[in-house]
């Protein structure tokens, strides 16, 4: 895979630029603030459709500007394509291939397969399970772009339980409160139980000041959801948990060459559930959902009390072990760095496997964050075998021969020049 031509109008802090790749190796010069990484996130944009900075499409359209528009040509093992994505402050947007508008994300998807790393990553083992889980997803969307699908099709479930068990938790909310201020009112001296009247003074009552009854869930609705849930949700596990499997022992074998040998790495996809589940066996998918309906069960009181769903794989784990230690605890900030390098180069790897041909690596001014040994090890996995953008505020970094093979740019106020 081979990016030629990379052209943006709009987008970020770019007007209009058009970016030829003349060498597999690329080198984008500038200071920070420049749009450096502003190039690197229009490439991701088109392999993931998704921006690793943020969430909402109105942030990369220029302020005065209504739509932004990335456009890039590729030459692939199969063919030529030519990728165009139109982006709206309004959020809707517009995909082409070939120059023809297809309607569904899984139709883009896939035409063009990166590899990003950035200072962000370093995350992936400091950071929180949230972010270990958006990688898995990122490149799920790449390897089977009809993930995208059951992801989105699980997060609309989610929000649909969640936002039934916030009105009813609002609704308990509610009814404790009349219990309260008809219980005040109860021992009010209106009501002392010196009269004789007082039952029949608290049937005088007016009718919007009785007691409410005890709220309840639709029974049929909330099984209704949750089903829904453990059915996505099983497909969204399986996905991750064999994707975990192919993905472990390529970070493994990088990570013992990056470490010298003196480390182990482990993968481990680990899921919320109480009951132990093969995701091998060969009805996974039966199992993980009873498994799931199970646990929804047992969650069923916290869950109503905190108004959010507590079950599913929007709340599992990934867990990076070293030595079979917790990374996260273990390791010195340079074993982080490692542990992310060879999980990226591991990504690298199994996408060029899967689909026939190395993906695009873009890094982010990631050598300031790593050692000299690191740096070297990951130049030189890079080799010349794939098409690799880097971004960095200065050449130092880089050998006589690598320089000498690369193409370099300059950034400075969103324009590039060579």
């Amino acid at each position: 895979m081979y990016l030629n031509r990379l052209q943006l109008r709009h987008f970020r802090n770019y007007d209009q630029q058009i970016v030829e790749f003349a060498t597999p190796k690329t080198i984008i010069v500038g200071n920070n603030a420049q749009g450096k990484s502003n190039l690197l996130e229009s490439v991701q944009l088109l392999a993931t459709l998704k921006s690793y900075r943020v969430s909402r499409d109105r942030d990369l359209v220029q302020n005065n500007a209504a739509i932004a528009e990335i456009n890039a040509s590729c030459d692939r093992v199969f063919a030529p394509i030519e990728l165009d994505l139109k982006l709206r402050s309004s959020g809707r947007r517009s995909l082409s291939v070939n120059g023809v508008r297809v309607g569904r994300q899984v139709e883009f998807l896939g035409q063009l397969n990166a590899v990003a790393f950035s200072s962000l990553d370093l995350d992936l083992v400091r950071g929180g399970p949230e972010n270990r889980r958006n990688w898995l997803d990122s490149v799920l969307v790449q390897l089977e772009p009809i993930y995208a699908s059951i992801l989105q099709q699980y997060n609309q479930v989610l929000k649909q339980r969640n936002a039934l068990l916030k009105s009813m938790r609002q609704r308990n909310q509610q009814h404790q409160q009349n219990q309260q201020k008809h219980a005040e009112q109860w021992q009010s001296p209106k009501y002392s139980v010196a009269e004789p009247d007082r039952v029949d003074k608290f049937d005088k009552f007016d009718q919007n000041d009785r007691p409410a009854t005890q709220p309840k869930a639709d029974p049929q609705q909330m099984a209704l959801w949750d089903a829904q849930l453990a059915i996505a949700g099983s497909r969204l596990a399986r996905r991750r948990s064999r994707l975990i499997e192919r993905l472990a022992p390529i970070a493994k074998k990088w990570h013992h060459s990056i470490s010298g040998g003196s480390e182990v790495l482990e993968l481990v996809y680990a899921p919320k559930l109480d009951q132990a589940v093969d995701f091998n066996q060969e009805n996974a998918a039966e199992a993980i959902q009873t498994a799931l309906l199970a646990q929804i069960k047992h969650k069923a009181i916290a869950e109503l009390q905190q108004g959010r769903s507590l079950v599913g794989p929007h709340r599992d784990e990934v867990n990076l072990l070293i030595n079979q230690t917790p990374a996260r605890e273990y390791g010195s900030q340079g074993q982080q760095r490692t542990l992310v390098l060879a999980l990226k180069l591991a990504e690298l790897e199994l996408i060029e496997t899967i689909i026939g041909e190395p993906p695009l690596l873009l890094l982010d001014d990631v050598l300031a964050e790593l050692d000299l040994t690191r740096q070297d090890r990951l130049l030189n996995a890079i080799a010349d075998r794939v098409q690799t953008i880097i971004t960095t505020t200065h050449l130092g970094s880089f050998d006589a021969q690598w320089l000498q093979d690369s193409q370099v740019l300059q950034v400075e106020q969103g324009r590039v020049f060579s």
